[in-house]
């Protein structure tokens, strides 16, 4: 892995992590309605979603795919056309979820399932580290250290994003609910522009 894909990744992940989807309006929500403490357990379940499901796919697909030039294209290709299809959604996404959370009394095991549960059971998420993920790992060098470098890079950077939306979540909704696609439409453009890019300067 080089530096270029590397920083190629650093971008993917940021403005992925940076756009307002699903596990971010759950931290949204749990803020708004109970704090920020306990919105931490409800990131720490989403992180700890996001490792089991990459070593299991990581790990799986590594076994297939040394040696194999043509099923690293269709991974890239398949990793491109994922973020477009992310821009897409991005683009028409909006927070109305965030009106209605409702509040009722919840552990702190229930805040870190619901956090386990959004991200493990998402298809996107098992997509994006079969196909985005794994294109930018070396299989046929030691990809045991790949994968460390880009898991934590991946789980820091969550986390952290997580905790950002958790924190400045009530200072942020109203603006958000009133001009939801400023913020869809910045993202949704710089997935297109990284997406070009994949698809000129990764070839295998």
């Amino acid at each position: 892995m080089l530096p270029l894909d590397f920083f190629i990744f650093l971008q993917i992940i940021l403005f992925l992590f940076i756009t307002p989807g699903l596990p971010r309006v759950v931290i949204v929500s749990h803020t708004i309605n109970y704090g920020l403490k306990r919105s931490v357990w409800t990131a720490l379940g989403d992180v700890s979603a996001n490792i089991f499901q990459g070593i299991l796919v990581v790990f799986v697909i590594g076994t297939l795919l040394k040696d194999n030039p043509e099923a690293l294209n269709l991974l890239k290709w398949s990793g491109v056309i994922y973020i477009l299809y992310l821009a897409f959604d991005t683009f028409n996404a909006n927070l109305e979820t965030i009106k209605k959370a409702k509040k009722k009394f919840k552990t702190r095991f229930s805040f870190y399932k619901d956090g386990f549960l959004v991200a493990v059971l998402s298809p996107k998420a098992i997509v994006f580290f079969g196909t985005i993920f794994s294109s930018f790992i070396d299989f046929n060098s030691n990809y045991y250290i790949q994968f460390s470098i880009l898991m934590s890079t991946y789980v820091v950077l969550d986390f952290t994003t997580l905790m950002i939306y958790g924190f400045a979540a009530e200072k942020i909704s109203k603006w958000l609910k009133g001009n939801p696609k400023t913020l869809n439409t910045i993202s949704a453009c710089v997935l297109v522009i990284i997406a070009l890019f994949i698809a000129v300067t990764q070839n295998f």
